[in-house]
């Protein structure tokens, strides 16, 4: 039975408490506070149950965090809606875990969500997992930029949740920039001239690897590397990412090397 199998089916043992895991009980009717004591009984591996615990934190963390960046302009625009339902539909969600999706962002909407106790039990949850962190916090950055501009609110938002997850803000500037070139929110003062084919313009393939083009070619294929490690579908799931998010971290593997190949070809290494 998967994480989600479990949790649905109330044979948790080894669930959360907290803020988590009373968002995830709001959904489904359940109280998650049997902690560690459950492990034995159930039967559950140590390492088995830290990961299930974690996919559930990251589950519950990410959509309702994604509801209360939404709000946090005053007014949740179609565009975000969309983009959470683009979202799920990415990671092809069964109908019962969409609508647990729907009711957590609802949920991160409401004026008493409680986001810091939220984000600071994620970061115990994850312990010393960075990469996990760092993925949850490129898809609130996307969801942020669903309406095609981050409001000056949306940004000190996520700068606090840089804060509260230990995020230093120049990787948040580096992400930020990365996704706005992807979703096509920078503004140009000229018309862009668009390569052929699918090829992604060098611009965007520097900034999706962090770097500018000024780079050596050493260092473009250090960045490379570290990146795809970061992010492959199989070592997230492993520290904790939920299996349905694997076809979302396959997509961003999948962006990074077309944007190394796009400079291999442009410079010939």
């Amino acid at each position: 039975m998967s994480w989600w199998g479990k949790l649905a089916g109330g044979v948790f043992g080894f669930m959360l408490g907290g803020p988590l895991g009373a968002l995830l009980g709001g959904v489904l009717g359940h109280n998650f506070d049997k902690g560690l004591a459950g492990l034995e009984k159930d039967g559950m591996g140590a390492s088995q149950a830290e990961q299930e615990r974690i996919q559930s934190a990251f589950f519950a963390a990410t959509f309702s965090v994604m509801g209360h960046i939404a709000k946090a302009d005053g007014r949740v625009s179609p565009e975000e809606i969309s983009q959470a339902q683009a979202i799920m539909a990415e990671m092809d969600l069964q109908p019962d875990m969409r609508r647990a999706a729907i009711d957590l962002f609802n949920q991160g909407k409401r004026r008493d969500f409680p986001l810091d106790d939220v984000l600071d039990q994620f970061r115990r949850e994850c312990r010393r997992r960075t990469t996990l962190i760092q993925m949850f916090l490129e898809i609130q950055i996307q969801a942020a930029w669903a309406d095609g501009k981050l409001d000056t609110s949306e940004e000190q938002l996520l700068l606090h949740i840089c804060h509260r997850l230990g995020i230093p803000e120049f990787l948040f500037r580096q992400l930020e920039q990365m996704i706005r070139l992807q979703m096509g929110g920078a503004q140009s003062s000229g018309r862009r001239q668009q390569p052929p084919g699918n090829a992604v313009p060098l611009k965007e393939a520097y900034a999706m690897l962090g770097l500018d083009s000024n780079a050596s070619n050493a260092e473009i294929k250090k960045a490379y590397r570290r990146l795809i490690s970061q992010h492959h579908p199989d070592k997230l799931v492993a520290k904790g990412l939920p299996e349905e998010m694997m076809k979302v971290a396959t997509r961003k593997t999948r962006e990074i090397r077309k944007a190394y190949e796009a400079i291999k070809k442009d410079r010939g290494f």
